[in-house]
């Protein structure tokens, strides 16, 4: 399996807001699928909120359809703070070794809660192209991978709808993230994403939000806007 990770320099990338960084990983995702048959079906999905301003230009860009995949951590019943998993709306989990410490109705209660959350949610975003995945290359797209617990969780429920490939795709991360690609059994073998575009890997990395120059929270309303204004323009 190939990693392509794409740097743009070191501690000093920063990307104007989301819409700026969506619209440079797309031109490293083009180049990428440049590589590949013009046959090539994409399929984008956006980890919302912040995801979706930077999906969209890449699914702009790719001509291919936009969806979100909603993921949330699952958090210390004592403690919101500290993630001990995630969760997708639709039931695919994932826990960190973390968890065993936790009593299991707690970490049954924390599941139900964070689960709840994204089902939520993802009932926000109403009704949505009924995109298949299944024989495209389909790219997960949010705007920053800190510890990767969304991420992982998001590649394994989508890997269930059969996909030819997936590439994760954020415009930064940890160095040290992307260099634990390749042994993570659960975003890569044996059945996880198959690439990760990063755009920059700086160090000290400390947040998603540094690398930003404007990086405000989208609101629910915001993320169903880019949504809707995708497929209407």
């Amino acid at each position: 399996m190939t990693l392509s990770q794409l740097f743009q320099g070191g501690n000093a990338t920063i990307f104007v807001d989301r819409h700026d960084a969506g619209e440079k990983l797309a031109q490293a995702v083009l180049t990428e699928a440049q590589t590949l048959p013009e046959s090539t079906r994409f399929v984008v999905y956006a980890l919302p909120r912040g995801g979706l301003p930077v999906a969209a230009p890449v699914a702009r860009a790719l001509g291919c359809p936009l969806d979100v995949i909603v993921a949330k951590k699952i958090t210390r019943p004592e403690n919101s703070e500290l993630a001990i998993g995630a969760v997708t709306a639709d039931g695919h989990v994932l826990w960190l070794k973390s968890s065993d410490q936790v009593q299991e109705p707690n970490r049954e209660a924390a599941l139900l809660s964070a689960q709840k959350k994204a089902q939520a949610q993802l009932a926000r975003f109403g009704d949505r192209p009924d995109i298949d995945p299944e024989g495209a290359i389909a790219l997960l797209v949010d705007d920053g991978i800190a510890t990767g617990m969304t991420m992982a969780v998001a590649v394994k429920a989508l890997r269930t709808r059969k996909p030819l490939e997936i590439w994760i795709c954020a415009p930064v991360a940890p160095q040290e993230m992307v260099n634990s690609l390749g042994q993570t059994r659960d975003l890569l073998e044996p059945k996880g994403a198959n690439r990760a575009i990063i755009l920059a890997t700086p160090d000290p990395f400390w947040s998603v939000s540094r690398f930003y120059q404007v990086f405000t929270q989208v609101e629910t309303e915001e993320a169903l806007a880019c949504l809707q204004n995708f497929y209407q323009n």
